[in-house]
């Protein structure tokens, strides 16, 4: 059998999280798996754990596309950058909530070590995710900058006294303009997310689709809108601002946009993995995240 590499991904911000690793990566070496870590993570856990256990270094003794799959100890934020960590390769990524609503988390931290014991077993599902591709244009026409997200893309305001004036573009055609504080360009996954903050719908995941969302505009028409996922959506800074805007991608990366720059944002061909323990109803995890009030409810239809 050929040697297996996981990958954990765990912040040293809290006790429990690094209590959490430390049983994590004995239970994969115990198992004959390799764990892996991010250096950074690494230096993180060290520091607080003189006693953490060996691990290899991703990048360094791993290849990302080594890896069989990233467990990961936190909240959305830690997924969201186990993303990052294993975008170049083909890992899913597991999400054990340390938390509070921890929305792409699979389970709680009170089943950590059964979904441990269940990964060494491989017996586990993957369910595929939609990312978004984001390019940056300047005036010219000239790509300056390309990233990606699982949750929004979004064009926001650098400065808090001044609105932006962009051109909204759906699938090649213009739609609308307007002044606004920004505008949010969300996947299913991200519609609790930003998307959500913003006054936009909530998509289920199952639902191929792209939230668009202004926020604060100055527009009668300026409402949130769904768009196929094929429908390229664009946000054009007029030449005319003010002020300047930045976009931030997942809330991680980000990239200063002058007046003129354009924003296009597509389904990336590349979707994001999640490994799933059990079959879940996105209905449940709405209810369950969100604390909704569902007495009274006398069960479906057969």
């Amino acid at each position: 059998m050929n040697e297996r590499s996981i990958l954990v991904v765990a912040h040293a911000h809290r006790d429990d999280t690094v209590e959490a690793a430390h049983r994590v990566v004995t239970a994969l070496r115990a198992s004959g798996a390799t764990p892996v870590m991010a250096a950074s993570d690494l230096q993180e856990v060290a520091a607080v754990d003189p006693h953490f256990p060996d691990v290899d270094v991703l990048g360094e003794e791993v290849a990302v596309d080594e890896v069989e799959l990233a467990i990961v100890l936190g909240g959305d934020g830690t997924i969201l950058r186990a993303a990052e960590l294993v975008r170049e390769g083909t890992a899913p990524i597991l999400g054990i909530n340390m938390g509070h609503v921890g929305f792409l988390a699979e389970i709680e931290r009170d089943d950590m070590d059964a979904a441990v014991a269940r990964v060494i077993e491989r017996d586990y599902s993957v369910e595929e995710r939609m990312a978004l591709s984001v390019r940056v244009k300047d005036p010219e026409g000239r790509v300056v900058y390309s990233t990606w997200a699982l949750n929004e893309a979004t064009v926001e305001k650098s400065s808090r006294e001044r609105m932006i004036e962009v051109v909204v573009e759906i699938d090649g055609r213009p739609l609308t303009s307007f002044g606004c504080d920004g505008m949010v360009v969300s996947t299913p996954t991200g519609a609790t997310a930003y998307n959500f903050s913003a006054g936009g719908p909530v998509i289920w995941p199952g639902v191929e689709a792209i939230a668009v969302v202004p926020l604060s505009a100055h527009a009668l028409f300026a409402r949130p809108l769904v768009v196929a996922p094929g429908a390229p959506v664009a946000i054009e800074l007029l030449d005319r601002n003010v002020g300047s805007a930045i976009l931030w991608c997942d809330g991680r990366r980000s990239h200063e946009l002058p007046s003129g720059a354009r924003v296009i944002v597509r389904r990336s061909s590349r979707p994001v993995r999640l490994a799933r323990l059990h079959p879940s109803v996105f209905t449940d995890r709405l209810v369950r995240k969100f604390q909704l009030p569902v007495a009274g409810w006398r069960g479906a239809d057969s």
